[in-house]
């Protein structure tokens, strides 16, 4: 039995609006900004798969192929028990990044290799 189910992929970038209207572009759907926060952007593709866009300061595009380059994605996992979730991926490795914070539907981990996820109750 899975633990979590995949609710979206998290590219960050300097511009998320501008990003999120390349894929869009791309991949066709419509853009969806958070009511005037343009730190966060989805793009809602056809099919019912999505796309969100995430402004991280001072970001460096990746490099590839670079052995030294970052990749900088993240994956937003959706659970229905965010601290019987948490319980168990930290039992699989994982380690808390940002968890500190028990009133906000979502905490940030680190998998074992050291690539940051979040678990979302949303």
């Amino acid at each position: 039995m899975a633990l979590a189910k995949l609710g979206v992929v998290v590219l960050d970038c300097s511009d998320p609006r501008a990003l999120a209207g390349f894929y869009a572009q791309v991949l066709g759907g419509s853009v969806e900004e958070d009511s005037g926060d343009s730190s966060w952007v989805d793009l809602k593709a056809p099919g019912g798969q999505a796309l969100a866009f995430q402004q991280a300061p001072g970001f460096v595009p990746p490099r590839w192929p670079a052995p030294d380059g970052s990749q900088q994605f993240h994956l937003d996992l959706v659970v229905e028990d965010l601290d019987a979730a948490e319980k168990e991926v930290l039992a699989l490795g994982a380690k808390p990044l940002d968890a500190e914070d028990r009133s906000r539907t979502w905490r940030v981990y680190a998998d074992p290799a050291g690539h940051p996820f979040c678990l979302c109750a949303c």
